[in-house]
C-alpha cells in the first residue's frame, strides 16, 4: 500500500491530549478526510487503518484519532459521552484546518458515523459525509449494556464488558445519548452523503441505514456491504469500502478531476484566463500563457486560502517587474548587483493623510515598496536603482490612467 503515516497529537474538547495518525499519499494530496472510529474502538482498528490506507493510496489524506479515554488518548472514558465525541471530532477538524487543510470528507464507522453526521454542520469545508454501519439514533448503543441499565440508573454507573474489555459506563452517558435525535441534522446536512451498511449486520441493523437514507436529501447514495460483518474484519470488505468511497468522493472533492481541468485551462500568449475551480466560494485557476497559477481569498474572508489573493497577485506583478527592471539596468551598466528583494504591502488610507496625492477626499490606495539590494554598490548606484524602480512598466501602468473594457461573451468563447 502506497503512502506514509505520521503520528501526531491535538487537544480534545475537554483539554486532554488526543492521539492521532495521519495517513498520507506518496504524491500530491487531493483532499483531507477525517475518520471517526466505532464505539469503544480505537484509530488502529483494522477497518480504520485499512480504509485510511486505501484512501491515501488514491490521493486522499486521512486523519484518524482516538476519542478521549480510548487508545493512546488521555482522559477517562467514563467521563465521555456522544456530545464529547462530537466535540473531539470538531477539534480534530480544527487541527487539520490549522496545520494542513480543513477536511473535505468526513467518515464515521458505527457510532462514529452518527458522530460525523452530528458534527458535519460545524465543519463548513466538508462537502461529503460517509457512514459505515452507523446507527440512526446514538441511543442505539445502549443495547450493549441493557443488562446493566438498572444498576447504572440506581448507582450512577456500572462496569460493563464490551468486546472482551471492561468499561465504566455512567448515567450521564445514557442521559446524553437519549437527548440526540439526528433526523433534523441529517435533513439539513447540505452535503453529499454515502451510506454503507451490511444487510446482515448483527450489531447495528440495516434498518438504521434505511432511516438515515430516508431522512437525508439528495445527493445521497447507498452501498450494500453484502455479508460483511459490523467491524469489516475481512480485508476484502475494508478494501472495497476504501475503493468505492474514493471513487464516490472524487465527484465532490475535486482532486484529480480538478487538476485535470486546471491542466486544460489555457491562454493565448499575452493573455490571462481566470476560471472558478468550484472548490470553496472563491478559489480560481489561472492560465497565463503556458503557466498555471491559483488564486483564492484567505480563510478570514471565507476562502480556502488555496492561493494568493487578487491584491497579492497585483503586488507580485509589481514586485517582479521592479526586480527585473533593476536587474536589466544593473547588467547594462555592469554594476555588481548580486540580488534584488522587493517587499510590498497594500492598504487603503485617508486621502488627507497622503501628502503626494492629488485626491484630498475619501480614501486612496497606497502600496509601500521596500527594496533590498546586495552587492558592492556605492551610494550613488543605490540611489540610481531607487530611481529606476519607479520606471518599471507595471509601476507606470498603475500610476497612469488605465482604461478597462469589459464585455460578455458566450460560454466557451475566447
Amino acid at each position: 500500500m502506497a503512502g506514509s503515516s505520521e503520528k501526531l497529537t491535538f487537544t480534545g474538547m475537554g483539554g486532554e491530549t488526543l492521539a492521532a495518525r495521519l495517513d498520507l499519499p506518496d504524491g500530491e494530496v487531493r483532499a483531507y478526510a477525517l475518520f471517526a472510529h466505532c464505539f469503544t474502538c480505537t484509530k488502529d482498528i483494522f477497518a480504520a487503518a485499512r480504509i485510511a490506507g486505501g484512501l491515501a493510496a488514491q490521493g486522499i489524506a486521512v486523519l484518524r484519532f482516538d476519542f478521549t479515554g480510548l487508545g493512546h488518548s488521555e482522559g477517562e472514558f467514563a467521563n465521555t459521552n456522544f456530545s464529547s465525541n462530537v466535540g473531539d471530532l470538531i477539534r480534530a477538524a480544527d487541527h487539520l484546518r490549522e496545520t494542513r487543510q480543513a477536511p473535505k470528507l468526513l467518515i464515521g464507522h458505527s457510532l462514529g458515523g452518527a458522530a460525523v453526521l452530528a458534527a458535519a454542520a460545524q465543519v463548513p469545508e466538508a462537502v461529503a459525509v460517509a457512514t459505515i454501519g452507523a446507527p440512526a439514533d446514538p441511543g442505539h448503543v445502549a443495547h450493549n449494556f441493557a443488562l446493566h441499565k438498572d444498576e447504572i440508573e440506581q448507582t450512577g454507573e456500572a462496569e460493563v464488558v464490551l468486546a472482551g474489555r471492561t468499561f465504566r459506563i455512567q448515567k450521564q452517558f445514557l442521559d446524553d445519548i437519549s437527548q440526540h435525535n439526528l433526523d433534523e441534522v441529517i435533513g439539513q446536512l447540505r452535503k453529499a452523503l454515502l451510506v454503507f451498511h451490511a444487510p446482515r449486520d448483527a450489531t447495528v441493523g440495516v434498518d438504521n441505514a434505511g432511516h438515515i437514507f430516508a431522512a437525508a436529501k439528495h445527493p445521497k447514495s447507498f452501498v450494500s456491504l453484502d455479508d460483511a460483518d459490523h467491524l469489516l474484519s475481512r480485508r476484502a470488505d475494508a478494501a472495497y469500502v476504501a475503493d468505492v468511497l474514493a471513487a464516490w468522493a472524487g465527484r465532490y472533492l475535486g482532486g484529480n478531476q480538478a487538476a485535470a481541468a486546471e491542466s486544460k485551462l489555457t491562454a493565448k500568449p499575452g493573455t490571462v484566463v481566470v476560471q472558478e475551480t468550484g472548490e470553496g466560494p472563491f478559489a480560481q485557476r489561472i492560465a497565463a500563457g503556458s503557466h498555471s497559477l491559483r488564486a483564492d481569498e484567505p480563510k478570514d474572508f471565507g476562502g480556502l486560502d488555496s492561493g494568493p489573493g487578487p491584491y497579492d497577485l497585483l503586488l507580485a506583478g509589481l514586485g517582479a517587474c521592479t526586480a527585473m527592471t533593476l536587474r536589466m539596468f544593473a547588467n547594462r551598466k555592469g554594476w555588481p548587483l548580486e540580488q534584488v528583494t522587493v517587499s510590498l504591502a497594500h492598504e487603503r488610507i485617508h486621502a488627507q493623510d497622503c501628502a503626494e496625492c492629488e485626491t484630498k477626499a475619501g480614501r486612496v490606495d497606497r502600496i509601500t515598496r521596500r527594496l533590498t539590494v546586495t552587492g558592492a554598490l556605492d551610494a550613488d548606484q543605490r540611489a540610481k536603482l531607487l530611481e529606476i524602480a519607479d520606471k518599471c512598466p507595471v509601476h507606470k501602468t498603475l500610476t497612469s490612467e488605465v482604461s478597462i473594457g469589459t464585455e460578455m461573451v458566450a460560454s466557451g468563447g475566447d
